[in-house]
């Protein structure tokens, strides 16, 4: 319940003289007399009318108040809100490929990559997201769904080996169109991560990004890898072995990619940057959300006027009747 005069409550304050005077005017009629022994009348039990003789100046104060009350204008308030989502679909490509097994990220470049798109998924329940992986040929991991349990638990089962080495960049990304192509949400969007160059597959990047286009599909490129030279592990009878190399990939073809659909390039070299990647890509993609709000307020002032009206009406019946002989 709110007030629509709420400085009327301020009058409220004149009760406490009014309580001041009565208790005054109480002690002034208090009469008084002499006598010896009050033993015999100490235990004389008070009548209901006695006990009641205050009754009336309560209902005084009780119908001033609530007049106060009604002249503030109280009201209900019933407010509801209408609220609609508009999710976002997003598909992401992940490179699965040799070099992600490369340990410039920790604990390497795929279990890093895993890691930060997990924490970017749980940040957008309201997005349907799917996932596919390419090394020499792609596959769909997960199509578009809002059940992240499911995809976050599929994500964390991604590992090297899960399909023929290469670098597939032009299927992986048309693999991700056909998956989201079909949408009716009016945004759609591919994350397509690699740190190698295109060397296998059918189609080629560029064409892919073209497809991309025609669809309506942005594409965010991540370029995974630090500069200079890294050490990569390579698995020999003898156990894990490093052999240094350059880290290098095609930037050119990511860059194209990205600037023909739409999207960005983001080159992440540690850990940190990935996650400020991701970040940046989760504040250019927000879901747009559409909220109606609405109030009915109703007026509340005749109830409180009609309780001042029946304890006014009660204070003068019991003064004219039951309690008439008081003081």
């Amino acid at each position: 319940m709110t007030f629509h005069n709420p400085e009327y409550l301020f009058l409220l304050l004149a009760l406490l003289p009014m309580i001041g005077w009565y208790l005054w005017e109480m002690h002034k009629s208090d009469a008084s007399m002499q006598i010896s022994s009050v033993e015999k009348i100490k235990d004389m039990p008070k009548t209901m009318r006695l006990r009641m003789r205050h009754l009336p100046f309560i209902l005084r104060l009780l119908a001033i108040g609530m007049l106060v009350l009604a002249i503030a204008r109280p009201q209900s308030s019933l407010n509801w809100r209408k609220e609609s989502k508009e999710g976002i679909d997003i598909m992401m490509a992940l490179d699965i490929s040799g070099t992600m097994m490369i340990e410039d990220l920790r604990p390497n470049r795929l279990e890093a990559a895993k890691n930060v798109a997990i924490d970017f998924i749980q940040s957008r329940p309201n997005d349907n997201i799917g996932l596919v992986v390419f090394a020499a040929e792609s596959f769909t991991q997960c199509p578009l769904t809002t059940d992240h349990a499911v995809l976050i638990n599929l994500f964390s089962g991604i590992r090297y080996g899960m399909i023929e080495d290469g670098t597939a960049i032009g299927l992986g990304l048309a693999n991700a169109i056909t998956r989201i192509k079909e949408s009716k949400a009016k945004s759609k969007v591919v994350i397509l991560l690699t740190d190698g160059s295109n060397n296998r597959g059918d189609i080629a990047p560029v064409t892919a990004a073209e497809i991309a286009k025609t669809f309506g599909i942005r594409v965010y490129a991540i370029g995974v890898g630090s500069h200079g030279m890294v050490k990569v592990p390579i698995q020999t009878p003898f156990g894990v072995r490093y052999q240094q190399m350059k880290s290098e990939f095609d930037e050119e073809t990511l860059k194209k990619i990205a600037e023909t659909t739409g999207g960005q390039y983001f080159r992440a070299t540690n850990n940190a940057k990935l996650r400020e990647v991701y970040q940046e890509i989760d504040n250019l993609e927000k879901t747009k959300i559409s909220v109606q709000e609405f109030s009915n307020k109703s007026e509340l002032y005749f109830i409180f006027a009609l309780l001042a009206f029946l304890f006014l009406l009660s204070e003068i019946f019991l003064k004219n009747t039951w309690l008439k002989s008081l003081p």
